[in-house]
């Protein structure tokens, strides 16, 4: 059952991710995802693990609203 302070927590990211602002982060993600995700520029193991995590953060923001929603959406089945 979703409580009313996670229905709050789903609808103010869902607003946020509303703003045309929202969409342009998105469009500068996944620019610095293709940018980054090219290992010939790696020069050590330590630059691959730090791109790595980079990569990672940034696929997590790109997903966010996806995940966020498949989330939302299986609470609610939950709730019939």
């Amino acid at each position: 059952m979703m409580t009313p302070e996670l229905q709050k927590y789903y609808e103010d990211r869902f607003d946020m991710m509303s703003y045309p602002g929202w969409q342009d982060l998105i469009e500068d993600v996944e620019l610095m995802i293709g940018s980054l995700n090219n290992i010939s520029a790696v020069s050590d193991e330590k630059d691959l693990q730090f791109k790595k995590g980079e990569l990672s953060i940034l696929n997590w923001i790109k997903t966010l609203k996806h995940v966020s929603e498949e989330a939302y959406e299986g609470l609610n089945e939950k709730n019939v």
